[in-house]
């Protein structure tokens, strides 16, 4: 017999906002009603706030407290297949501090003040009372999780809490270490000259938008459905000059949100400007 839903239940009743986890530890993808944002739902899930959607199909953002939503029929087909409960810690007024490997672990022990701790199957989470901003690799194997993120329940963990250190706020005001830097593509404007169609502010926001979602939403092969999205993108807006370091700095978190490395992330890049002969 399936737990899951049963301590999902239990969990979203004591007021911790849970969603269901697919096997490979991920969000439910879109469902078809939520196609192109037609349910109104946000790009990338970039602005906090509930889904507006019935189905658990908006990551961190569909998250909720509320018991009705959790043992819905709209929700019973995703619990039967979940694996896992993941749960959104800023929601829940906490942040994690996933150190992935026992490198990170021992930095932990040395640079933060002892707080709750879960085992995971790499490493620990270390839970601190209250919220921040979520930036992955703020060092190598350690990503800070709470606002518009997920982490996964692996149970209420032990020790004491304490409140989320200075330490932990200064990482996330600094650039991830394995954050890559943005580069302006930098190509010549179409032939004949003329006013760039791709340079409307709004055509150009709903390329990036659309390209943010289907990379956010890939359920299987991301590494093929970012240099996919990536070749698109470039497709569309890489011969004339018009995007910007903010726009493929979009592009890279949202890749890096879904697990791909920043090496990878610059070679999807490279490979898809040199497929396209840019």
């Amino acid at each position: 017999m399936n737990s899951i839903p049963t301590t999902a239940l239990g969990l979203a009743e004591q007021g911790l906002p849970v969603l269901p986890l697919r096997a490979d530890k991920r969000p439910f993808g879109n469902c078809r009603s939520c196609d192109d944002l037609a349910c109104g739902g946000r790009p990338n899930m970039r602005v906090p706030g509930p889904c507006v959607c019935p189905w658990p199909c908006h990551g961190w953002a569909v998250a909720t407290t509320d018991p009705s939503v959790v043992g819905s029929p709209q929700w019973a087909a995703a619990w039967r297949r979940a694996r896992a409960i993941g749960y959104h810690p800023g929601g829940a007024g906490v942040t994690v501090v996933d150190l992935d490997n026992p490198a990170a672990v021992d930095w932990a022990r040395e640079h933060l003040p002892p707080t709750t701790t879960v085992a995971t199957t790499r490493g620990q989470h270390w839970i601190y009372r209250g919220a921040v901003r979520s930036v992955n690799a703020v060092r190598d194997g350690v990503d800070i999780k709470s606002t518009m993120s997920y982490a996964r329940w692996l149970g209420p963990g032990t020790g004491p809490m304490a409140d989320v250190p200075a330490a932990v706020h200064e990482l996330v005001q600094v650039k991830p270490a394995a954050q890559p830097t943005p580069r302006t593509v930098t190509v010549s404007a179409p032939a004949g000259g003329g006013k760039c169609p791709h340079r409307s502010p709004v055509y150009l926001e709903r390329g990036i938008a659309m390209a943010e979602q289907r990379i956010s939403t890939a359920t299987s092969g991301v590494h093929a459905a970012v240099y996919r999205t990536f070749l698109a993108v470039l497709s569309a807006h890489g011969r004339c000059g018009c995007l910007t370091e903010t726009h493929i700095g979009r592009l890279f978190t949202a890749a890096q949100a879904k697990g791909e490395s920043a090496r990878h992330c610059e070679t999807a890049w490279s490979n898809a400007t040199t497929a396209l002969g840019i």
